[in-house]
């Protein structure tokens, strides 16, 4: 089910009243998204590799080349480990509208550049992103999972996650009339993964990363892409062999609101009620069902956990005989989180139920460097490494009923 306040209704109510129709369109990267993920779990340090060059530009695109404002170092965070998740804030100086029809990630310094996602905030998330950098020492802030900052998180429906690099990766590219829409003011967050696992947590020189944007003025024939959010809860308890304050889920969810404040901390009960679920049910695998709110076409998703994750799947309509998958993720790779095309788009409407599945794995947390050093706990929803996430994110078009 959907309540007013969550991010799926509120794209209902943004986009009822649009007027435009959206032709069927396919959208994605092309890289070979039918390539086998890597072990769940994995989250080792990937070969190093430069960019490939991007495909040629259509009639009406540019590329527009942005680089981090100057040389980062990157560093482990307190308590050990040998990962920093750093975000910078890019401004693209747009004075009119574009959309965004190709993306693609370059990093300058492959040796520690793991991975790294490339998001799109409106102009109405700014200024909150402008006031993180501000207070936050250093180029760029901490981050993981999302932007960390409120007002322009993803799963809030207040940006848009429109690339994902790893090692290998090519550019993005979408449709010549299809895009994410940027309105003067927007800004570019790119959150870069360094690894440090070959120095021992030591640092290992600078990096100045870029990204190239394909930009276009579009037509009235141009469809403007979306980022739907659809979340399930997170209740999965402390593996049988592991114990201590935190397998209690009251106390984890107290530390979540210690370390986030009473909106992240809420999450845990406020999804269970969202889902229409009276009470938690400890476990590997959560579901929810999403009512879709308006006419849509479904073009392409990706799933997002953070590392425990195992799989995860978005069903059309289940337990129907109209039911399908629309997103698979078997083997869930949190250092590939790539976009995956449907083989044909999707026709959606207020009928129709989408459903998120999450498989996580809390006998990860031994196997991991991140993680093998924090006391275990009862995992909830929320923004760091050792919490939790489970969110389909769908890329969608609104289209006249």
């Amino acid at each position: 089910m959907t309540k007013p306040d969550s991010p799926l209704w509120r794209f209902g109510a943004a986009t009822t009243a649009l007027a435009t129709a959206f032709a069927v369109a396919a959208c994605g990267s092309d890289a070979d998204n039918t390539a086998a993920p890597a072990a769940a779990g994995s989250h080792s340090a990937h070969a190093g590799g430069s960019s490939a060059p991007p495909q040629p530009l259509r009639a009406g695109e540019r590329f527009v080349d942005l680089k981090m404002a100057e040389a980062y170092t990157p560093a482990p965070p307190e308590g050990g480990g040998t990962d920093e998740y750093r975000c910078q804030v890019i401004d693209p100086g747009l004075t009119k509208a574009q959309y965004l029809t190709g993306t693609q990630f370059m990093p300058e310094n492959v040796a520690i550049a793991h991975h790294a996602i490339v998001y799109a905030v409106p102009p109405g998330g700014a200024a909150a992103v402008r006031e993180q950098d501000a207070k936050t020492p250093g180029l760029g802030w901490q981050c993981f999972g999302g932007t960390g900052v409120d007002g322009a998180e993803v799963e809030d429906g207040d940006a848009a996650w429109v690339d994902t690099w790893a090692p290998g990766a090519t550019e993005t590219l979408l449709t010549h009339d299809a895009g994410y829409k940027l309105e003067p003011g927007s800004l570019v967050i790119l959150q870069i993964h360094y690894n440090l696992l070959a120095t021992d947590g030591k640092p290992a020189g600078s990096d100045r990363s870029a990204v190239r944007l394909r930009l276009t003025d579009g037509t009235p024939q141009t469809r403007e892409l979306v980022t739907w959010s659809l979340d399930a809860p997170i209740d999965l308890p402390c593996a049988a062999d592991e114990s201590g304050p935190l397998c209690d889920r009251a106390a984890s969810i107290a530390d979540v609101t210690r370390r986030f404040g009473p909106e992240v901390g809420d999450m845990a009960d406020d999804q269970l009620e969202e889902c229409g679920q009276s009470a938690p049910k400890p476990g590997d695998t959560q579901t929810c069902d999403h009512k879709v709110p308006v006419p849509t076409t479904l073009f392409a998703g990706f799933g997002h956990m953070h590392l425990l994750g195992r799989a995860i799947k978005v069903e059309l309509n289940p337990g129907t005989p109209n039911a399908r998958v629309v997103l698979d993720v078997p083997q869930f790779d949190f250092d590939n989180q790539r976009l995956m095309t449907l083989p044909s788009p999707v026709e959606i409407g207020p009928e129709d139920t989408l459903r998120v599945t999450c498989t996580h794995d809390a006998g990860l947390r031994k196997r991991l460097p991140q993680l093998s050093k924090l006391p275990p706990r009862y995992v909830v929803w929320g923004d760091g490494t050792s919490d939790e996430m489970c969110i389909g994110i769908m890329t969608v078009s609104p289209r006249k009923s």
